[in-house]
């Protein structure tokens, strides 16, 4: 009896008519309130950016273009030109860029590895994330001392390199002192990305793989025709992620090597912070417009590939 009930009070409600939501007219009163009451929701955010992101950046491109800013003569791209023919900003191009190319690849890949290691059923799975995790709790000051123990003339590195029968090698003054920074990148940026790959492979339908193993499709084929395809748009993050940490290994670099590093070391942040120091706003200011211009075309790029990946995926 309870049943019939139920579906009868189910059926009443299901033949009621469904109340329509009334949307005001685009020139009503009403339309306006709303309008300016979302404008007001949104001004403390908006009067942010403005006065954190858009008005400086509208300040540096102001300063890009003129002589100096004290008499303010404009001088169009002069600045720029100087900036691409200055010796110091070529050789902090070249020197962040093959870290970035080295790095931030390796650093997707790995963690990506990491996750799916870790997605599975082994022991200790548990302690191998702390382990990972552990370097994002360990202040950079820290981080720097170990380094310098590590790969000092006389520290551990070395006494390893000589029980194989090679020389001592200065690491933080010779062509080597790239995979000091690397290593010291990956080290730091490995557990943060792990994490992400770990929560999107989490999120992958278990019923996709149950039809890809029905199927009788291999790990790889799993992997790369259905796994990679749900993680582009992690793949997309990380990467973004760890391209803008790379351009931030700067910090530790100079707390290993003061401003003027070993030649290989000598980043674009190097250059920035220098120029900052004399007060040269014109080439600082030419300096960051065009890695920002740099940066924006990498970003679209990857945006780009995301976007051709991953478009089936809703599918």
């Amino acid at each position: 009896m309870e049943k019939k009930v139920t579906l009868t009070k189910a059926k009443v409600n299901a033949e009621e008519p469904v109340k329509k939501v009334k949307v005001p007219k685009r020139n009503s009163k009403r339309f306006r309130k709303l309008k300016f009451k979302s404008g007001l929701f949104i001004a403390p955010s908006f009067l942010g950016v403005m006065a954190f992101f858009i008005v400086p950046f509208g300040v540096i491109i102001y300063y890009s273009v003129l002589d100096n800013p004290i008499s303010a003569n404009y001088v169009g791209f002069e600045n720029f030109k100087n900036v691409a023919t200055n010796e110091a900003f070529m050789t902090a191009v070249k020197n962040t860029g093959m870290f970035s190319l080295i790095a931030v690849p390796l650093a997707v890949v790995l963690s990506l590895i990491l996750a799916m290691v870790l997605d599975l059923n082994i022991p200790f799975r548990s302690q191998f994330r702390t382990f990972f995790l552990s370097p994002m709790m360990v202040p950079v000051a820290s981080i720097v001392l170990i380094w310098q123990v590590l790969f000092h003339n006389n520290g551990a590195v070395n006494d390893l390199v000589m029980k194989f029968g090679m020389d001592r090698i200065d690491w933080m003054k010779s062509e080597y002192s790239i995979i000091v920074i690397v290593v010291l990148f990956l080290w730091k940026n490995l557990g943060y990305n792990m994490i992400l790959f770990m929560a999107a492979l989490a999120s992958i339908p278990k019923d996709i793989l149950e039809v890809a193993r029905l199927e009788n499709a291999n790990p790889l084929q799993t992997f790369f025709y259905v796994k990679i395809r749900y993680l582009s748009s992690t793949i997309l993050f990380v990467t973004i992620m760890s391209l803008i940490s790379s351009f931030k290994i700067f910090r530790e670099i100079y707390l290993l090597t003061t401003d003027y590093p070993y030649p290989t070391m000598y980043m674009l942040q190097h250059y920035m912070n220098n120029k900052f120091k004399k007060l040269d706003y014109q080439a600082l200011s030419a300096g960051a417009i065009m890695m920002s211009v740099v940066m924006i075309l990498i970003i679209g790029l990857l945006f780009i590939i995301d976007e051709h990946f991953g478009k089936d995926v809703e599918g």
